[in-house]
């Protein structure tokens, strides 16, 4: 009799088209999830006990730098729901294998706001909680009420409300403590029917200027927001990326300032009283790897803190192009880059 084990879970899988980096690595166990009841069973299963596993959304914001040994569970649970609703909002139950965007934009059609800042944004529903997306003055944790996760023995689902998620800057619980504990099922976010723009980033304000738009809409908004990301990012099925490949550091005045008396022009963005966000594009291109081919790899011509596939690279190489990156950026500016993908080795993620 077949189990869930058996009738779902592949061997030897190349993850190349599981992932937006485009690296050809190998799973030595994988499958795909398509709902709680079949995610419960694969982890109960004894033939699980002892597999490292990684979960797998979208696979745009992981790079392989080598085969995985272990389980890859690629979580395909799809569905929207409302699940309650007022005057002025509604909560959104969503799937965590839901394409993230093509969530925003039916978001976007229902006249639903507070996700439009973050439209094309690549991956699933499931992933965006745990990175805490942001972008164009958005983070996910300003819509988010609460999501399920199954723990992974597979044994109950629970249930995390948002002062639960320890929610950060590209960050949250389930990149720390919860990491490797519990994998996310369904996300519930808190819409507004009659929403508030955010339309403070400079790019933004630019381009509603430029097409003479005094009260925009949040279709509006998210139309500009795609625009604006298409003319500065790749296309991940025409040049293999995962998006910034850093963070951008947050870093004491002190030395914000310390950098601003050598470059004049340097940007940067007040995180409270006593901090800067410096972008780490910035940082990458005065280094001078804005556009560099290095092998396979290099960095986008027109964002120098998107590292790309130009066909055929491995994860080791663009590992390697990235430690060279760090390097280059802590010699002349004293500050660490950190990785925003998630670095995959044979023993799980780094």
């Amino acid at each position: 009799m077949n189990t869930a084990f058996e009738s779902l879970v592949e061997t030897d899988v190349d993850l190349q088209p599981h992932n937006t980096l485009n690296i050809s690595a190998k799973a030595r166990y994988f499958a795909s999830v398509e709902s709680e009841h079949q995610l419960k069973g694969i982890l109960r299963h004894p033939k699980t006990e002892g597999l490292k596993i990684m979960v797998l959304g979208g696979g745009s914001n992981v790079l392989f730098a080598e085969d995985f040994d272990g389980l890859v569970l690629h979580i395909e649970i799809k569905g929207r729901e409302v699940v309650k609703e007022t005057d002025d909002y509604v909560w959104l139950k969503i799937g965590a294998g839901e394409n993230w965007h093509q969530t925003v934009r039916y978001c976007v059609g229902q006249g639903w706001g507070g996700i439009e800042n973050l439209s094309l944004i690549p991956g699933t529903v499931g992933a965006a909680p745990i990175q805490n997306i942001g972008a164009y003055g958005v983070e996910l944790q300003e819509v988010f009420e609460y999501l399920e996760a199954v723990d992974i023995e597979g044994r109950e689902t629970r249930r995390y409300e948002k002062e639960h998620c320890e929610f950060g800057y590209r960050d949250s619980i389930f990149k720390g403590e919860l990491k490797g504990i519990v994998i996310v099922t369904n996300v519930v976010l808190k819409l507004s029917k009659n929403p508030v723009l955010n339309t403070s980033y400079g790019a933004i304000q630019a381009e509603l200027e430029k097409r003479n738009l005094d009260q925009p809409t949040i279709r509006d908004i998210s139309d500009i927001v795609i625009d604006i990301r298409n003319s500065k990012l790749p296309n991940p099925d025409l040049l293999g990326n995962a998006g910034s490949f850093f963070k951008n550091p947050i870093v004491k005045n002190e030395i914000y300032n310390r950098i601003k008396e050598e470059y004049p022009e340097a940007p940067g963005y007040k995180m409270g009283e006593y901090k800067t966000k410096v972008p780490a594009g910035w940082l990458i291109e005065e280094a001078g790897w804005k556009g560099k081919v290095v092998g396979n790899t290099g960095t986008y011509k027109q964002q120098a803190l998107v590292i790309v596939n130009h066909g055929g690279a491995t994860g080791g190489e663009i590992l390697n192009l990235a430690d060279q990156i760090k390097k280059s950026v802590k010699e002349q500016f004293g500050i660490a880059l950190v990785p925003e993908v998630n670095i995959v080795t044979s023993d799980g993620t780094i």
